[in-house]
């Protein structure tokens, strides 16, 4: 640990700069190979400022397959330490289990890298302080996972939104449904992990006996590791909400069920209510009932404005009647209000979510190391996003409504709820985190 400690030193004092000139390479590495991971490999390597040098991952299979995809160049690897204590490792992509993401962003900035760290940002909330102190202090460039910013029908909607077009936003309804029960307990084909490997995966989390099911997308399904689709799926359209309006809720409560027998433990199906200063937002979350729509809906006070990754539509309201009468079927077939309101689709012929997303978002974080310049899924921007999803977990597991300051950065009088803002961390990796993070 000493060694580590000095060598944390030396690195943080000569981290203040980018070691990027503006006709360089990037060269990067990944943690994580498995299904998000491998979306982020295929893009990096696309890119053609990017060298794809090493490559971490604890499963043989996934390892060997990411290394074959860049040509045998990349340097494979089981301990991701040995990618921070290469000096010429530019960045480090992370797509991990989300238990892994705050600890390997923090080491990596302590090391001197950049980091693109796949959402949610965090397991806790807390984690997110620590990243942006680490960021901060190391003058490191944090990109996070969250790619509809990056997406230009969500930049269009955000214009709109900020500058008036549907009004004062009133109410939100985040949505996310589907249904896995038929073939959710298939027998999952991942290779058994030796003791060494199944280690480093569980990692800060509580050690427990192998089980394969607890990876590859099943690792959601525990709270050890993830806070369920909240933290998952709600991370990515809340994130563009409070992106849209820069606003924190103030009050949060949630209530859950889980129908699936017999293994894991978040939700299954989850509804949450979040009171924001001028608006409300509600999140439903389905795995086990059919519908298969997904994304948000904004509500204002002139009309609506609907979004998922397909495309946007903006629908005005109609006039309400002068006496306050019920409307007549006549009225409500009337004509819309006379505001500069439009239907809009960019659900263009051969839309590609992916390429139109993940890419630019690539591109950003590569321009950001570069100039140094703030990433469009800065660190500060998403912790907001982080602290909201959380916010619904804790309200679930204490069973009542949760109250968020922001200002003192805290759950009010209660602290049952408080305690949940943190983790400990199993070891060694408790003292890593200490080694980076002082006293965490």
């Amino acid at each position: 640990m000493a060694n580590r400690r000095t060598f944390l030193k030396a690195v943080a004092i000569g981290a203040a700069a980018s070691r990027v000139a503006a006709s360089d390479r990037v060269r990067v590495a990944f943690i994580g190979a498995g299904l998000i991971g491998t979306r982020h490999l295929i893009d990096f390597a696309a890119q053609p400022d990017v060298d794809v040098v090493a490559i971490a991952d604890v499963s043989p299979p996934r390892l060997t397959a990411a290394v074959k995809r860049t040509g045998g160049r990349a340097e494979p690897v089981t301990d991701f330490r040995r990618l921070l204590d290469r000096k010429d490792i530019d960045a480090i992509v992370v797509s991990t289990p989300d238990h892994w993401h705050a600890l390997m962003t923090i080491m990596a900035c302590a090391a001197g890298k950049d980091v693109y760290v796949e959402k949610p940002l965090t397991h806790v909330v807390r984690e997110g302080d620590w990243m942006i102190d680490a960021a901060t202090r190391h003058r490191r460039i944090v990109q996070v996972g969250t790619q509809q910013r990056s997406g230009k029908h969500y930049r269009r909607a955000a214009e709109l939104v900020r500058n008036g077009h549907i009004g004062v936003v009133r109410h939100v309804h985040i949505r996310a449904t589907r249904n896995i029960s038929p073939g959710f307990m298939r027998p999952v084909a991942e290779p058994m992990l030796d003791a060494a490997a199944w280690d480093m995966w569980l990692g800060p989390a509580p050690l427990v006996p192998f089980d394969a099911r607890r990876g590859l997308y099943h690792f959601r399904w525990f709270w050890d590791y993830s806070g369920g689709q909240t933290t998952n799926l709600l991370a990515h359209d809340l994130d563009i909400v409070q992106w849209m309006t820069g606003a924190m809720p103030r009050r949060v409560s949630a209530f859950a069920r889980r129908s699936l027998e017999g293994f894991g433990e978040t939700p299954d199906a989850c509804e949450a209510i979040y009171e924001f200063p001028e608006f409300l937002l509600t999140w439903t979350s389905s795995e086990v009932s059919a519908g298969r729509w997904r994304g948000l809906e904004i509500g204002g006070t002139k009309g609506t404005l609907t979004i998922n990754r397909a495309g946007l539509q903006v629908v005005p309201d109609r006039e309400i009647p002068a006496d306050d009468q019920i409307p007549t079927p006549e009225f409500a077939a009337g004509t819309p209000r006379e505001y500069p309101l439009r239907t809009e689709a960019l659900t263009d012929e051969g839309y590609q979510q992916v390429r139109d997303q993940f890419v630019p978002h690539v591109r950003d974080f590569l321009e950001s190391i570069r100039t140094r310049r703030p990433p469009v899924s800065d660190l500060r921007s998403s912790q907001a996003t982080n602290v909201g999803c959380h916010l619904a977990n804790i309200a679930l597991r204490v069973g009542r409504v949760v109250t968020w300051d922001a200002a003192a950065n805290t759950i009010a009088g209660d602290r049952e709820a408080e305690a949940l803002l943190t983790k400990t961390y199993r070891a060694p990796w408790d003292r890593e985190l200490r080694a980076v993070v002082g006293g965490a």
